[in-house]
């Protein structure tokens, strides 16, 4: 998974694993393949692998740093192939996704990794202001709060209903959402480091912004789980509509009753929705409602191989193989098993946490043993594998919660 510098990437990187991924440096693939990593060198006990790794690890946060200019664009996925990044840069980058919102949790990762040390990064830290600034000012919905995005291009959950084929800017993303809460979080953890005060309250005040926002907009009191939004929603227009007499006069439109709300709840059992407990959006009692009546469901997400990445009881539910996009319509992959084993922890499920580690735990040994390899995802009933043998990335994670439930120093994320 180590790669040395090459191509426009001037620094070295780390990648997902398997020959479909090779010599390209992917955004949240690298983040959480690094917590994998950390794992690892930490049962390791090599002072100098560890040394050694980190140059590969700090890589991944300064090639895109050095891609990201004043307008805060920083692109998804960089190949070592191109011969300059404008061969993937957008025309207009206001109209299609860029990296998604973990650059600052990765670089927060590494500086509590170095102790806390984030002067590797001062003179690079506005890049990331601008990248924040990017998604603000132009990815952020101004009357409810929320975070949208752009289109449907790699959105991490590349077939996530809730985005996929649906209007432009459109999707308020509960995924999204949660991605961004930490990731200001781990810029207001920044600027502390580098003893920005004044950053770090614009920071922290964001984040409790957007967490009261998704609270209030993206739970649901009837189902009890969080869910993404619709933001497809016509303006609100007093201007005087022809053919609408009153008393033979023209009136505007619906101007009796216009509608006082901004979204509207897609009630679509996303995975995603677990992410409200990874991130600590979620109150004790929404977290509850989610485990009870969610977690717990063998016709929603409970699976003999852990959680289906889009419920069984959904009529989209579908199991086979997609490379362009990646299917997350029902199958089981690594990280959604980690991120939700992390928000029953976080909450203090531990029995839930350690079935769900035991079910992760098998599904990997079971390949292993089998195939020599890890996959990319996996059937949610039988654990067989469906695509792309070789992918290691995320799933390492696996050994982070063996870490945990056998009572060892674990690595975790931001």
């Amino acid at each position: 998974m180590f790669r040395e510098p090459c191509g426009i990437l001037t620094h070295p990187f780390l990648v997902p694993g398997s020959a479909s991924y090779d010599n390209v440096l992917w955004d949240w693939d690298s983040y959480f393949a690094d917590v994998a990593l950390r794992q690892i060198l930490l049962e390791t006990e090599d002072p100098e692998l560890s040394e050694e790794a980190l140059k590969y690890e700090l890589g991944c946060v300064l090639n895109y740093l050095d891609f990201t200019s004043a307008d805060g664009w920083m692109p998804i996925v960089v190949p070592a192939s191109l011969s300059s990044l404008a061969e993937i840069r957008p025309e207009n980058v206001r109209e299609s996704n860029m990296h998604k919102p973990v650059i600052a949790q990765h670089a927060a990762f590494l500086s509590r990794c170095l102790g806390g040390d984030a002067e590797w990064l001062r003179s690079r830290f506005e890049k990331i202001q601008f990248f924040h600034n990017a998604y603000r000012n132009h990815f952020r919905h101004r009357a409810t709060g929320l975070y949208f995005w752009a289109d449907d291009t790699a959105i991490g959950v590349d077939n996530d209903p809730c985005t996929y084929y649906r209007p432009k800017k459109s999707s308020a993303s509960i995924y999204l959402n949660c991605l961004m809460y930490r990731e200001l979080l781990a810029g207001a953890y920044l600027a502390e480091r580098l003893n920005l005060p004044g950053i770090q309250a614009h920071y922290l005040s964001d984040a409790e912004e957007l967490r009261t926002s998704v609270r209030t907009h993206c739970f649901d009191n009837w189902t009890g789980f969080y869910y993404s939004c619709d933001l497809n929603l016509r303006p609100i227009d007093f201007r005087v509509s022809p053919g609408n007499p009153h008393d033979g006069n023209e009136t505007p439109l619906h101007c009796g009753q216009p509608r006082d709300w901004d979204c509207l709840l897609m009630r679509i059992g996303v995975w995603s929705g677990f992410l409200a407990m990874w991130s600590g959006i979620a109150s004790k009692q929404e977290a509850a409602r989610m485990v009870e009546c969610h977690y717990r469901d063998p016709e929603g997400f409970s699976a003999p191989f852990g959680i289906r990445t889009l419920a069984k009881y959904e009529p989209m539910y579908n199991l086979r193989a997609s490379g362009n996009p990646s299917s997350w319509l029902g199958p089981v992959w690594g990280i959604s098993n980690y991120l939700v084993w992390r928000g029953l922890l976080n909450y203090g499920y531990e029995t839930e946490a350690g079935e769900l580690a035991e079910k992760t735990i098998s599904l990997f040994g079971r390949d292993l043993e089998r195939f020599g390899a890890l996959h990319e995802y996996y059937d949610p009933e039988t654990g067989e594998p469906i695509l792309n043998r070789g992918f290691q990335n995320w799933n390492y994670l696996v050994l982070n919660m063996i870490a945990h439930h056998a009572g060892r120093m674990e690595t975790a994320e931001f």
